[in-house]
């Protein structure tokens, strides 16, 4: 995943244009038999899409109160869906890409912006293949114990480069360790941020968890197994992609499907759902 081949090269300045101005113009079809470039495109964008919840079949997280970026750590759904989310960016696996594309499966990115340097094409590879990009930070610190200043540093600056690499400024902060406080979400506010997205479960993939070992899940209430609405916190490890299907297969077996978490979320937290009409006044 180290260089870069023509092909992929053109494949993702061409996704940079659709991201910035709609389609671009691009040469290069592959010979006068072969697909268009828009063809070949639209079938990367294609990917992108997955099923959205029946109506009636969740309650959507409201706004917070206070203004600032509302914290979310489950969704309320009847679904028996669950939703993967991935950590960091420091490990790579070449092979992890193949089962995403293969399995159709969505999650999201969670990406410390360090990381894109040098290995673009690894994420660029994702994201075609569904993953949007959110924010977790430069280079993943306890947020509480910086400054304001320096908390609002790590969240713009990681955004800065996303968009800059991905064509998409994030709208979704998760914070190293789940640690957050005020000034996080008055720093992540301040950055574009619309909700910060924690997590019900994780699967300790390529790790020890406490009391679960090697490979174990542990759920945040001490419960066993899902819930409908789970979100499940992994990371970019070496042997993710035997990892990750690992993970399928127990969402399988019990009966539940991956699901897009955005597509449970309102634009107004950074999803794709529509937001709820105003209540009327008087």
């Amino acid at each position: 995943m180290r260089g870069k081949t023509p092909v992929a090269a053109t494949v993702v300045a061409a996704l940079a244009g659709v991201a910035a101005a709609g389609w671009p113009a691009v040469a290069g079809t592959g010979g006068p038999s072969g697909p268009t470039m828009r063809a070949q495109l639209a079938a990367v964008l294609a990917d992108q899409e997955w099923p959205r919840p029946a109506p009636g079949s969740w309650t959507p997280p409201k706004p917070a109160v206070d203004g600032l970026p509302t914290v979310i750590s489950k969704i309320d759904t009847t679904d028996k869906v669950v939703f993967l989310t991935m950590d960091d960016g420091y490990e790579y696996d070449s092979d992890f890409v193949a089962l995403v594309r293969k399995e159709h499966v969505p999650y999201m990115t969670f990406l410390t912006s360090t990381y894109i340097h040098g290995e673009a094409q690894y994420f660029w590879a994702l994201r075609n293949a569904g993953s949007v990009m959110e924010n977790h930070t430069i280079d993943h610190p306890n947020m509480p114990t910086l400054s304001p200043e320096a908390q609002k540093r790590q969240i713009c600056e990681s955004s800065d480069a996303i968009a800059a690499q991905f064509g998409r400024r994030p709208e979704i902060f998760r914070p190293p360790f789940g640690a957050y406080n005020t000034a996080t979400r008055q720093a992540a506010k301040e950055c574009g941020i619309k909700s910060v997205l924690l997590w019900t479960a994780e699967f300790y993939n390529g790790t020890t968890g406490p009391g679960v070992g090697f490979n174990g899940f542990a759920r945040a209430d001490g419960g066993k197994g899902f819930k409908p609405g789970d979100i499940i916190l992994m990371h970019y490890r070496k042997g993710l992609a035997g990892e990750f299907a690992t993970m399928l297969g127990w969402i399988r077996q019990a009966g539940f499907r991956p699901a897009a978490v955005q597509n449970y979320l309102p634009r107004s937290l950074g999803g794709t759902a529509p937001d709820a009409p105003a209540a009327p006044k008087g």
